[in-house]
């Protein structure tokens, strides 16, 4: 394994923030990359380098691989680290780091590419003996003649899903007949343009769901897991609130879950760090496998907060050759820990993104112990309409899941957010919702209670 003197972070905003933290823990000089939008940005001050890598739109800086691997040249970097979403799950741009001689902070090109194709990734957990929603054959622009005849199959409702990239993006429901030609051309129309794949395929709808997802980690000598998180406070299939552990869950349920997820990741023989998720249905206690995102998650320091450990350095020192296989039995779940996720929207306005000058922003909390803050902002920096409308995440960790959600509360009805409109008073409702507070939230919660929420 090659020595990580210098990590360039092919990314943005708070995971920037996050890996530049990790750096400096472990003794490497971190590299920021940035684009005309983000000149001024908290990621870009806090690194020990940054290089401009071109205009404000994503697609000419972001997601252009020869310029990200340019400016690795330019600097000298020993490794890069692409954090989440951009490049995080692009298979070609891993390969092109590993043939350049740069260490990959990544699992396996191969991985990514058979992961992220999610019916190649559905029959990967079918071989590997973990359970799989109903689904439908792959459909393609010019192929869609055994379109109706797969979705009576199926059965409705029915979801009409993106073949490649994942995070809900693009993804319909379709409670009749009438109604899936739409939604196939609409899900195409997102899939192309999110991801350069049209592909699409069904999968039954489960009504009364929660979304539960399994923390891995892959070494050498085969996975580990890190427990579960419940990520089922969304809206429109986009995570907005993620706890561990998940409340209200069996043991029984709890432990068919991580044996399903490990052997999933031992059948692919991944490396680093990933999340398997599962799809739970309430009615019936059945769990079935939905997607594993190969890179870092946005929630991960709900488990980093439970379990006493630090999957971002962990990351670079799996690739950096120092980092041994943990024994399971040594990974301890010890209270409880919540995030949820500050974004410039209105939620009078069907959530639409608020960009502007953050004039005022600021967080009060008694110990510094139980909160956690992961942001890319400070006061006066602008949010701008380029990217994810995300502005921080706020964690709170208590000994059980009312300790934590009532510091969360705290945090949150003292915070300070200016100048631009934000979820803050829309989390705030749903952290005291008589169901939330009683750990019976489904993915449906947000969209059923949404009157009353905003």
């Amino acid at each position: 394994m090659k020595p990580i003197k210098k990590l360039l972070i092919a990314n943005r905003g708070e995971i920037a923030c996050r890996v530049i933290r990790a750096c400096k823990r472990l003794g490497i000089s971190s590299v920021a990359v940035y684009s005309d939008a983000d000149a001024e940005a908290l990621h870009v001050k806090q690194a020990d380098e940054s290089v401009h890598i071109g205009p404000s739109k994503s697609a000419h800086s972001y997601l252009d691989i020869g310029k990200i691997l340019a400016a690795a040249k330019q600097v000298g970097a020993d490794a890069i680290h692409p954090g989440y979403g951009f490049l995080s799950e692009n298979a070609e741009f891993a390969t092109a780091v590993i043939e350049s001689g740069i260490v990959w902070i990544g699992p396996d090109p191969a991985s990514i590419r058979n992961m992220g194709d999610k019916q190649k990734a559905r029959d990967i957990a079918v071989a590997a003996h973990v359970p799989v929603v109903p689904g439908s054959i792959r459909f393609r622009s010019d192929n869609m003649d055994k379109l109706h005849v797969e979705a009576n199959r199926v059965g409705f409702p029915l979801l009409v899903k993106a073949a490649a990239g994942g995070g809900g993006i693009g993804m319909k429901h379709v409670s009749k007949p009438e109604d899936l030609q739409a939604a196939v051309v609409a899900t195409q129309s997102l899939a192309k343009s999110a991801f350069g794949n049209a592909d699409v395929f069904l999968e039954k709808y489960i009504p009364n769901a929660r979304h539960v997802e399994i923390q891995i980690f892959g070494f050498p000598g085969g996975a580990v897991h890190f427990y579960e998180r419940d990520c089922s406070t969304q809206r429109r299939f986009q995570k907005i609130i993620e706890e561990s552990p998940a409340p209200n869950l069996s043991q029984e349920v709890r432990h068919g879950m991580v044996i399903a997820a490990v052997s999933l990741a031992n059948s692919v023989h991944y490396r680093g760090a990933g999340t398997v998720e599962f799809i739970l249905d309430v009615d019936t206690d059945a769990y079935y496998f939905l997607e594993m995102n190969t890179r870092i998650q946005v929630e991960h320091p709900v488990t980093e907060m439970t379990t006493d450990s630090d999957l971002v350095s962990m990351q670079i020192q799996l690739a950096r050759g120092d980092l041994v296989l943990i024994d399971q039995a040594s990974i301890r779940q010890m209270g409880h820990a919540i995030e949820c996720r500050l974004y410039a929207e209105n939620p009078a306005k069907r959530f639409m993104p608020s960009p502007g000058v953050l004039q005022q922003f600021d967080f009060t909390y008694a110990n510094p112990a139980f909160i956690r803050i992961e942001t890319g902002y400070e006061m006066q920096n602008e949010i701008t309409p380029f990217y994810d409308p995300m502005i921080a995440k706020v964690i709170a960790y208590g000994d059980n899941r009312e300790d934590a959600v009532n510091r969360l509360l705290a945090v949150l009805e003292n915070a300070r957010v200016e100048g631009i409109k934000s979820n803050l008073s829309f989390l705030i409702a749903c952290l005291k919702d008589p169901l939330f507070q009683q750990g019976k939230i489904t993915t449906n919660f947000v969209a059923e209670n949404i009157t009353s929420l905003t």
